[in-house]
């Protein structure tokens, strides 16, 4: 199975990147400021990890502590799947 940044970084890269790895921005650089999503791409980052990690991501969690870097994302799915 693959880790939580691991299926992260799948769906960034299939999804918004089509397959050009080139263009991975580093876990720690912002999605938003390197172009790899826009405000549309947040709410369809958002639909992925409430589906594949069984999770709601609340409004107030919709921020770019939680959601603008792969770093952020693992760590965001992180405390919210922690028993």
């Amino acid at each position: 199975m693959l880790t939580v940044d691991a299926r992260i970084e799948d769906f960034i890269l299939s999804s918004f990147l089509f397959g050009d790895a080139e263009r991975m921005p580093s876990r720690t650089e912002s999605l938003l400021e390197t172009g790899v999503i826009d405000s549309t791409g947040v709410l369809e980052l958002i639909e992925f990890l409430e589906t594949e990690f069984d999770l709601q991501v609340l409004e107030d969690e919709s921020v770019p502590e939680n959601l603008d870097s792969i770093e952020n994302l693992t760590r965001f799915v992180a405390s919210k799947t922690r028993s």
